[in-house]
């Protein structure tokens, strides 16, 4: 049984984007979280400098587009948690890794970390809002939410997991 949920990172007031990103990934890839960091992984970029790579493609996306943006999504953030005991760290880990991949179609940057400090494990997934090729940018679209959801559902099912049933 697993619970997804879609957060988009702003920036946030008295912060630079540098900030706001390094504190996001920093808590994710918390090595007394992470089983010391062997829970995390990682699409066109690297755990260690994810966030410079997020900053350096919203800025080549902002010279390739000329857009200036007020309030702007600089990534989202994914939550997807697991049944106590129902999946292991590292199928968790994997599974986020396919969520991340399926959700952007595999044009986004991305972190999946697994979190396995708790009873229930769970992946965190921030990537990044500008697509590989930094001339487009995620839309969260009206029932994003609801697809993310549904996605989460398909692929419990294919690894013989629960789903919450409505």
């Amino acid at each position: 049984m697993a619970t997804t949920r879609i957060m988009s990172m702003h920036i946030n007031k008295g912060k630079t984007i540098s900030q706001c990103l390094k504190e996001r990934v920093e808590y994710i890839k918390n090595p007394d979280k992470t089983e010391g960091g062997e829970l995390i992984s990682s699409y066109a970029c690297s755990p260690e400098t994810a966030d410079h790579e997020f900053l350096l493609a919203r800025n080549a996306y902002l010279a390739n587009t000329g857009r200036q943006i007020h309030n702007e999504v600089i990534a989202y953030q994914l939550r997807q948690s697991f049944k106590p005991g129902e999946v292991t760290p590292e199928e968790a880990n994997r599974i986020g890794c396919e969520l991340a991949k399926r959700f952007t179609h595999g044009q986004h940057a991305y972190v999946v970390a697994t979190h396995a400090d708790r009873c229930h494990v769970h992946s965190h997934i921030i990537f990044s809002a500008v697509n590989l090729a930094c001339d487009r940018k995620f839309r969260d679209f009206l029932g994003s939410g609801r697809a993310l959801g549904r996605l989460s559902d398909t692929l419990c099912v294919e690894n013989g997991l629960s789903i919450i049933e409505k």
